[in-house]
């Protein structure tokens, strides 16, 4: 990998694993529509220009989103509107850190949904002892929230986590052919328009705390539009397949963070279902190397990795 892969594969490393300590911040401070309103809001202002640039340029690229608007809208909808939410609400009741662990097994649903819809690739006995140690690591983690009276909480957060496998199926097999960079900076304006009213509707009647303001900022500039953009530049640096390797480094920079700044627990049970938890979504993904080589080469598309 070149200084540019590296570089950017760090960035990415870092920005799409501390949004979880800034929303944990934010929602202290704002509702929760609020806080998806001003990430999308502001993400798609700073997106949607760069998309109209570039169509100028290359011409044609908004004519497959409107070809394609059923399963845009329900991308949109599976990886933007509805975990952001379901995410935001839970991280009032639990930790960043946990918030975090608890996504990264997105990969292990990922390939159970995607055996359920559909993939004819079979599950040998490494992607099998991947998704039982996935699962045990959830288990793990989950389990003592449970007793405590979240419960709806976990089954939020598991719930984003289904909608981060679903949407990167609906796109690979829907969206193919429909750049990324205008079908994110759509996608990210229709979300902020249908929670635009909620957001009025429980505005704060105070301005926020400076903490939860420069969280917002920090979620919609640097987590949503500059994310997006070091995303699409480390696709083109690296291919598809290594671009993604970041996210098994997101759950770890998520936990860290939660634990530095928040003086959240670092708990015994935190760390077993870290290594089960990565290490499954790791031999849950794992392909043979003649499949590995073809996938590669696949058109790329967003997947739903966004936190």
């Amino acid at each position: 990998m070149s200084r540019r892969g590296w570089v950017l594969f760090a960035l990415m490393s870092v920005i799409w694993g501390v949004p979880y300590l800034m929303i944990k911040v934010a929602v202290e401070g704002v509702s929760v529509p609020v806080l998806v309103f001003a990430r999308t809001a502001v993400g798609a202002a700073v997106l949607l220009p760069l998309a109209l640039y570039q169509a100028r340029r290359g011409g044609g690229q908004f004519a497959g989103l409107r070809r394609h608007w059923r399963p845009l809208a329900a991308f949109a909808a599976i990886e933007i509107m509805v975990p952001w939410w379901l995410l935001s609400d839970a991280e009032r009741h639990l930790t960043s850190s946990m918030t975090g662990l608890l996504i990264a097994a997105s990969p292990i649903v990922a390939a159970v949904v995607g055996r359920l819809t559909g993939d004819a690739e079979r599950l040998g006995p490494a992607r099998i002892a991947g998704l039982a140690a996935g699962l045990a690591g959830v288990a793990v983690l989950a389990a003592p929230e449970l007793r405590s009276g979240e419960p709806w909480a976990i089954v939020e957060v598991l719930l984003v986590a289904v909608c981060y496998a679903t949407a990167p199926i609906i796109a690979a097999r829907k969206l193919n052919d429909v750049p990324a960079l205008p079908m994110t900076a759509v996608c990210l304006t229709g979300a902020a328009l249908v929670y635009a009213p909620p957001a009025v509707l429980t505005w704060p009647a105070a301005l926020p705390a400076t903490e939860v303001l420069v969280a917002l900022a920090g979620l919609a500039l640097v987590c949503t539009a500059l994310a997006f953009l070091v995303f699409f530049a480390l696709i083109r640096e690296v291919g598809p397949s290594r671009a993604l390797v970041f996210t098994y480094v997101n759950p770890a920079v998520a936990v860290a963070a939660g634990v530095t700044v928040l003086g959240e627990p670092l708990t015994a049970a935190i760390l077993v279902s870290f290594v089960l938890i990565l290490g499954g979504s790791v031999l849950a993904t794992s392909r043979p190397r003649d499949r590995r080589a073809r996938a590669g080469a696949a058109p790329t598309v967003v997947t739903g990795t966004t936190p």
